[in-house]
């Protein structure tokens, strides 16, 4: 029996070739309507694919301006290049917040990976090419039909605020820092969650402008009549300022007070005393990405079919945490 070909599926149906290639390879350039059929009538005629002598390509798009997360993504990027490498992927990865760029790449793979704070425009373009697409930060707007894997935010929120007042603290501070991160906005509202349960509990959440210290901030608490015995920090980076800024101004951690971080980066245990802090488990994320986007692209999950993948961390205790001391603050 002489073997099915492209050709031979575009002649049945008045396509061309390079429409049928497009549809049966799960490119951009045909209707979602003329890909169906395309695939129902090869089926039909018993078309099989020829073995690709080059690996599928996932694209990997990091946005270049987001400084402070740099050392979660390489964890992402990381977990990404091992989990592509046991499935048979090829990894094009590219630093850069160009729309162009970002949007040649993509058209370039089979599907696409995208971490970091991209902005709508760069979103809009990339789903609009029509390739299964996972987003790794940011959070979508309320039932928006995306694929998502993430860290546990509200989660670790919770859990360190119900971790302090196990431990006596009532006052306690959560040091926000720049807003705009939605994952900081999370763990916020999991602190303030679990502390809605202690009447005698009071959260204190310190945003800082870009020309106010903590230093500043905390001082404006204190004059305020405020004293928080605890201080959770948003990020490790913004932890390790507490610490030093603490510590110069005479506490001591743990005796006067309590300082924790979040994402269990290097800094966690490069000050003293070395940080509790929550793990954000970045290589277990990217490992996620691919496995979504292999499942999406072997139908072992639906097309339009939209999860939400959460990767959960740990409390990791160290020496930056203890009971509630009284009468120091």
């Amino acid at each position: 029996m002489a073997r099915v070909t492209l050709g031979i599926i575009a002649k049945e149906m008045g396509l061309s070739k390079f429409a049928v290639s497009r549809a049966l390879a799960g490119k951009s350039g045909v209707s979602e309507g003329t890909r169906r059929r395309v695939e129902a009538v090869a089926a039909e005629l018993g078309y099989t694919k020829p073995p690709s002598s080059r690996a599928p390509s996932v694209a990997l798009i990091f946005n270049d301006t987001d400084f402070i997360n740099s050392e979660l993504q390489l964890m992402v990027q990381s977990g990404v290049h091992a989990e592509a490498k046991r499935r048979g992927y090829q990894v094009v990865a590219r630093w850069t917040h160009d729309a162009d760029e970002i949007e040649a790449t993509m058209r370039r793979c089979q599907a696409g990976i995208l971490v970091g704070p991209h902005v709508r425009e760069i979103i809009d373009r990339i789903y609009a090419i029509g390739i299964p697409i996972v987003r790794t930060s940011g959070f979508p707007d309320p039932l928006e039909p995306i694929d998502i894997v993430t860290g546990p935010d509200h989660e670790a929120g919770a859990a360190v605020a119900k971790f302090l007042v196990d431990l006596g603290h009532r006052e306690i501070a959560y040091v926000h820092g720049a807003p705009r991160y939605r994952g900081r906005i999370e763990r916020l509202y999991g602190v303030r969650e679990v502390l809605e349960g202690y009447p005698d509990a009071r959260l204190h959440d310190m945003r800082f402008e870009p020309d106010i210290s903590f230093t500043q901030s905390f001082q404006s608490l204190r004059a305020a009549g405020i004293h928080p015995t605890a201080f959770f920090c948003s990020h490790d980076g913004l932890a390790v300022t507490v610490v030093s800024e603490l510590l110069r101004l005479g506490f001591r951690i743990p005796e006067d007070v309590t300082v924790v971080g979040f994402g269990n980066f290097s800094s966690a245990t490069q000050i003293s005393p070395p940080l509790t802090t929550v793990t954000l488990p970045g290589q277990e994320m990217g490992a996620c990405c691919v496995r979504l986007l292999d499942d999406k692209l072997h139908d072992r999950i639906a097309t339009d079919q939209r999860l939400r993948i959460t990767v959960a961390g740990q409390l990791v205790l160290r020496d930056s945490s203890g009971p509630v001391a009284v009468g120091r603050l």
